[in-house]
């Protein structure tokens, strides 16, 4: 599935469940693990597992299957991985804890894990 029908599909998924403060970081330059992260905000762990469900029931009516989903019914923080784009899905606390967009934003775009793993000798 191309990465903008994907992007549309989490997002209206989203915004079907009344998701909050949903934004989008492009993180290909930054990482190969992902190219896109969208970031929601649920009201309760109830609505927060509800989004995510409903980010996994749409994917799979147009025949994707996600990669995996992490977090469970009473987390503040659900992440559903669709391979090209992770969607994160948090409690307003959990998102101001970890502030994600602030995190990815402060990397430099030529980072690289080997550049990370390197120490001093």
């Amino acid at each position: 599935m191309h990465i903008e029908t994907l992007k549309l599909l989490a997002i209206d998924a989203l915004e079907e469940l009344k998701a909050r403060d949903v934004s989008q970081l492009d993180v290909s330059s930054l990482t190969d693990v992902t190219d896109l992260m969208v970031i929601a905000s649920g009201t309760s762990t109830r609505h927060v597992a509800a989004l995510a469900e409903n980010v996994v029931e749409k994917a799979k009516e147009q025949g994707l299957r996600p990669k995996g989903v992490e977090g469970g019914p009473n987390a503040d923080w659900v992440l559903v991985d669709l391979g090209d784009i992770v969607v994160h899905i948090m409690l307003p606390e959990a998102r101001q804890l970890y502030d994600l967009e602030r995190l990815w934003a402060d990397l430099p775009a030529d980072s690289s894990l080997a550049a990370l793993e390197q120490t001093p000798t």
